[in-house]
Parts: structure tokens; sequence; C-alpha cells
């Protein structure tokens, strides 16, 4: 199962009695202060995880239905991993 953006905000503005403006505000700026303070280093939230940036090399990519290459350039992406706890939690 996967939440998209708008799943987070439905639940949250169903968990916490608010309307879903003021919920989609508090999940952007969520991912708008993760997104600034990761380009240093990583951010740590105790007992739920770890956000972190990763970069990518430069690869070759196809395109499966006319079989033509052509090249991803290097890219940095943010990963999450989860802590322990939450990970007994989940399974």
């Amino acid at each position: 199962m996967s939440l998209g953006k708008k799943d987070i905000i439905k639940n949250i503005s169903s968990k916490a009695h608010i309307s879903s403006a003021i919920a989609a505000e508090l999940t952007e700026s969520f991912f708008n202060l993760v997104k600034q303070c990761t380009s240093d280093n990583a951010i740590k939230i105790a007992n739920f995880g770890r956000f972190y940036k990763r970069v990518t090399p430069e690869r070759i990519g196809r395109n499966p239905k006319t079989k033509q290459e052509f090249p991803i350039t290097k890219r940095s992406k943010l990963f999450f991993k989860t802590s322990v706890k939450v990970k007994h939690i989940l399974n």
C-alpha cells in the first residue's frame, strides 16, 4: 500500500479535526523543511526515522518499447530510513 500526498492530508485532517486546507499547508511546510534541511546533512527524527540525500550516478536508460538508449544524468534523491521502533510497529 502506498500513500500519496492527498492521502496524508486527508488522514491528518480527519485525525487532528482540522480543515483540509490547514492540513495541506502543514504537509507542504513539513516537506519543504525536509527538502531545505537535507541539502547539507541528514535529518533525524527520534523514534521515527532519518531523511537523507543520496546522489545516483549517471547511467544509460532504455525505452522498453523502442529499445532506444539515452543518458540519464546524475541526480540527488531524498531517501527515508525508518527507525527500529517504527519497523517493529509495522512488522
